[in-house]
């Protein structure tokens, strides 16, 4: 038997949660420093396999395409929907084998050259399943850059090369391959920097190439995927177009029609959501991601911030009146003028600089939010220093053991599987990294000082957004490759930037992108290599895999976007789209409103002295001693393991995508992950173990499958659901959003007598 094939015979074992470190001193050949890593990654290779295929190159590439082009379609709907590589993970296992199966086994020449290759070179192997999901990772990453082209195109309503917007898609995420390779010797090659993540996806790994029996009376995993796929795909045909109501269902609203505190309380789309839910499964994943993925112990510290701030500050604030927050709705992303009415940005922007007229500004209004907008502000500000502080704490030693480590012995010890390595498998040359860099660096350069400087972005500060990216990317780095926590940097890269260059929104999110967006995108790129490195994948495949995949990928997205952009009428613009219209955009009208936020007003005039939330700031300092409680507790109370479990940065940054999630999100998510993760796992273990991962996969493929269906034969011709009560696709709470301030008049709204 093949070394490589071991995998199939020997189950996964369960990765450990304290961290093991072996001493410097074992000299054996199969050395390997942490406790996880050698548990869970077989130290044996087969450098006979093959990996980058044509059965990898076709599925590959499929699932980027597919997976890009899925994930940014429903991007711009109301319910969002994003499959993740997971996904392809599962589906591209029985295809692949089945290739094996049915494609010729002769070799094909290439003409005019001497290179050959077969469509089947035998049985399909593990190499190949993990350099397809390394493409579909790809794909279903999402290109942070197309926010950017959104809200200037659907909500700016301001022309944009074509040209510039592609460039700035592109250029964003290969970025991210520059710093990679800067780094890629210190959080790769060390043993010590182990990436945590990895050890899912090699679990995963394993256990699907595991030999799958048919249990007596019962599916196989296959079977099981497609009965599930089959059934949500005929199901989404109910909340997706014919009866779109049944996504969010507010009883209270439904009881007491003409309440607006009814509404504010029951309202699961704009209000607490006590008593909402939804038969929609888009409804649970949407934003939150796959809760059956989500460890119940996140599940609960996420729920706890939710409930703390949705149920107990929220009320307490608004009722009270702080920042005059009864002239607002009680739950939005939007921004208002002191008489509680939007802001007219048109009003403050100069139309032909766009940037900010300040004379104008002056004579108009400081820019107010709803409170609970403004607590994710400063929930964010919070969950930064919570996450620095807790990092320090709970991880500090291990984390400068760990980086001490691989520094003395990066040059004169390596682990098993390093060795393994550099023994089969030609390195990935430094110089293709460095090449990348200077022509992404060229190419996003062109993109910000040509085509009429549209994006807005100096020269100067493209320098400065690509030098904090490399500043950042080693110590963000070392935290996530070895404690799984990746520290957000974009409150502190748009705060810098809107002080440097306040008044002008694109240079703000162009930086922002450049600067942090490179940073994680390096990270990702990263933990793949590291993921590849622990699967034995030839170093210079998983290069071509990454880079292929990304350009297809970051194309995709870009092209998805564009189309839709330029061919819905008034997509993203809530106020002019037709009833029942799912282009609402959550997210992006979030992203613009942030980028009004920190661009156009900037945080000088907004969290600061010249603005209205300045005493927001404090949370930086709440954050900071958040964790202590806790970890002190845990030291005191060794005995008691479930309070290192509680998480304050999951807590305070529990509802910071919050909009453009709602209630009815945070509601329904939590109730399947606790069902799912808590029950499920714990009474019926076995189920949970094979069927959980496959049917959440399912799951979302169905749905994504009859969206597109319904949309290209019959949303896009204009041919809508029945004219009905049902095919409202808000929640029947239309006073939730009602301003409760006397005086504050509002459409379709009792104005409160002074």
């Amino acid at each position: 038997m093949a070394a490589g094939n071991d995998l199939s015979e020997k189950p996964p074992k369960k990765v450990h949660a304290s961290l093991e470190i072996e001493g410097d001193d074992d000299d054996d050949e199969n050395y390997c420093p942490i406790e996880q890593v050698r548990l869970t990654v077989p130290q044996t290779d087969d450098p006979e396999l093959p990996a980058l295929t044509f059965r990898t190159w076709t599925l590959g590439l499929l699932f980027c395409v597919l997976l890009a082009f899925v994930n940014q379609f429903f991007g711009y709907r109301k319910s969002q929907l994003s499959i993740s590589s997971v996904t392809a993970q599962i589906v591209t296992l029985p295809m692949g084998k089945f290739m094996a199966n049915v494609l010729p086994t002769r070799r094909f020449r290439v003409p005019g050259t001497s290179w050959s290759f077969s469509m089947n070179p035998g049985p399909f192997n593990l190499k190949e399943h993990v350099l397809i999901t390394i493409f579909a990772n790809c794909g279903s990453a999402g290109v942070y850059a197309v926010g950017i082209v959104t809200i200037v195109k659907a909500l700016y309503r301001r022309p944009l090369h074509p040209l510039a917007g592609f460039l700035l898609a592109q250029t964003t995420q290969m970025l991210g391959y520059g710093w990679a390779g800067v780094f890629r010797r210190l959080l790769v090659d060390s043993p010590f920097m182990w990436w945590p993540d990895s050890m899912v996806q090699v679990s995963l790994f394993r256990a699907l190439h595991e030999k799958d029996e048919r249990p007596k009376g019962g599916l196989s995993r296959v079977q099981f995927f497609l009965v599930v796929l089959i059934s949500s795909f005929a199901y989404y045909i109910i909340p997706g177009y014919l009866f779109p109501s049944i996504a969010a269902i507010s009883t209270l609203c439904l009881i007491w029609k003409d309440s607006v505190l009814i509404h504010q309380i029951g309202s699961g789309l704009h209000g607490l959501g006590i008593g909402s839910f939804s038969l929609d499964w888009s409804a649970v994943v949407s934003f939150l991601g796959n809760p059956i993925a989500s460890p119940g112990f996140a599940i609960i510290n996420t729920l706890v911030g939710f409930f703390i701030v949705m149920y107990v500050m929220l009320p307490i604030t608004y009722f009270n009146n702080i920042y005059e927050a009864r002239k607002f709705p009680i739950f939005s992303s939007h921004t208002f003028d002191r008489d509680g009415q939007r802001y007219n940005i048109s009003r403050v922007l100069n139309p032909q600089t766009f940037s900010i007229d300040m004379d104008a500004y002056l004579g108009y209004s400081k820019l107010y939010l709803s409170v609970f907008f403004a607590f994710t502000y400063g929930l964010g500000f919070a969950s930064l220093a919570a996450t620095i502080t807790h990092v320090v704490l709970y991880h500090g030693k291990t984390i400068w053991s760990l980086w001490s480590k691989a520094q003395s012995t990066l040059d004169r010890k390596v682990d098993v599987h390093t060795r393994i390595m550099r023994k089969n498998y030609k390195a990935v040359p430094e110089w293709w990294f460095h090449a990348i860099l200077v022509l992404t660096f060229a190419l996003s350069l062109f993109a910000c000082q040509g085509f009429g400087k549209q994006l807005q972005l100096p020269w100067w500060g493209l320098v400065m957004a690509c030098l904090m990216a490399l500043f950042f990317t080693l110590p963000v780095g070392i935290i996530q490759a070895t404690t799984n926590i990746q520290i957000g940097l974009n409150i502190i890269t748009e705060m810098v930037i809107g002080y440097i260059l306040p008044g002008k929104p694109l240079a703000n999110v162009a930086f922002k992108t450049y600067g942090y967006i490179s940073m994680s995108q390096a990270l990702a790129f990263l933990g793949d290599f590291k993921l590849g490195h622990y699967m034995k994948i030839p170093p210079r495949s998983m290069f071509a895999a990454q880079l292929v995949g990304t350009v297809v990928a970051s194309s995709v997205y870009f092209g998805t976007s564009w189309w839709l952009l330029t061919s819905i009428p008034n997509i993203c613009d809530q106020d002019k789209l037709s009833k029942g219209s799912p282009w609402t955009c959550p997210g992006d009208n979030v992203f613009y409103n942030a980028s009004i936020i920190w661009g156009v007003i900037g945080p000088l005039r907004m969290f600061a002295s010249l603005g209205v939330y300045g005493k927001l700031n404090w949370w930086f300092l709440v954050g900071a001693v958040a964790p202590f409680p806790t970890y002190l507790l845990s030291k005191k109370y060794p005995e008691k393991k479930w309070i290192r479990l509680v998480n304050m940065p999951l807590i305070l940054g529990g509802t910071m995508n919050m909009p453009p999630a709602q209630s009815l999100n945070f509601i329904m998510w939590g109730a399947v992950g606790l069902f799912f993760n808590m029950y499920v796992f714990r009474v019926y273990k076995k189920w949970w173990a094979r069927h959980a991962y496959v049917m959440a996969a399912a799951l979302n493929a169905g749905i994504a499958f009859m969206g597109v269906l319904l949309f290209f034969t019959l949303q896009s011709y204009d041919i809508e659901g029945p004219d009905w009560w049902g095919l409202d696709t808000d929640d029947h709470c239309p006073l939730a959003s009602c301003p409760t301030h006397p005086g504050v008049q509002a459409d379709g709204c009792p104005t409160v007598a002074s």
